[in-house]
């Protein structure tokens, strides 16, 4: 993975460096004290994960983020504890509490890795199983137990055989994660097991008990 890091702090970015280059999977490629130059940067680089400070004098680590249109994978590092629910909420990888060991830092590039192979798998690769965000963890979610999945206000609901999941991911990102293949996108807010589709007609799907509509813009769809 290729990776920046920012912090107005050259010790901290020292740090970073010595625990960066002892992680075989991290190629960190650029470190910043100013923020506005890692944006220029970002602008003309392709960057997969960022280790970002959070307090920094011109503009914060949360508006940093908040003002990239695609930002790369984040991981927060910082010396306060106040912000770490709303770097979750801007799904953040992690956050790494100053001083924090060389351990705790490869267990946030470990989770990073983990996200970026599964965002980065080819479509025609099979797999058993994808990764969600659920709160502050990934929970691991079985692709055969997916029967539906449905964009409810600010949450993506996953339907599995035995319960309901509710995560902050978009219905985007979850079409993106799922084998095109096996899954379809049959309405802007649903996306439907192909083998748990009982029976279809023109305008709707069934699975089990449950209709499913299908969107005009999604017409002629093919299940088989």
């Amino acid at each position: 993975m290729i990776a920046i890091a920012i912090d107005d702090e050259p010790i901290a970015l020292d740090i970073i460096k010595s625990h960066a280059s002892k992680v075989p999977f991290v190629e960190l490629q650029q470190t910043f004290t100013d923020a506005f130059a890692a944006i220029t940067y970002l602008q003309q680089n392709k960057v997969d994960l960022i280790f970002l400070d959070i307090k920094m004098p011109d503009i914060s680590g949360i508006d940093f983020l908040k003002s990239l249109s695609k930002p790369p994978m984040v991981i927060f590092t910082t010396a306060y504890t106040e912000h770490a629910v709303q770097s979750f909420e801007l799904d953040a990888v992690d956050y790494l509490l100053k001083p924090f060991s060389l351990s705790r830092f490869l267990k946030a590039c470990n989770k990073a890795h983990e996200l970026f192979n599964l965002r980065n798998q080819k479509q025609e690769a099979k797999t058993a199983y994808i990764f969600v965000k659920d709160g502050y963890e990934q929970i691991k979610v079985e692709l055969d137990d997916i029967l539906y999945v449905e964009a409810s206000g600010n949450y993506t609901q996953i339907q599995l055989k035995d319960k309901l999941l509710s995560s902050r991911i978009t219905i985007n990102d979850v079409s993106e994660l799922l084998p095109k293949g096996d899954f379809i996108r049959c309405h802007r807010a649903f996306i439907v097991a192909k083998n748990k589709v009982s029976k279809f007609d023109r305008s709707q799907i069934w699975i089990g008990e449950k209709i499913i509509p299908i969107g005009a813009t999604y017409g002629g769809i093919q299940l088989t």
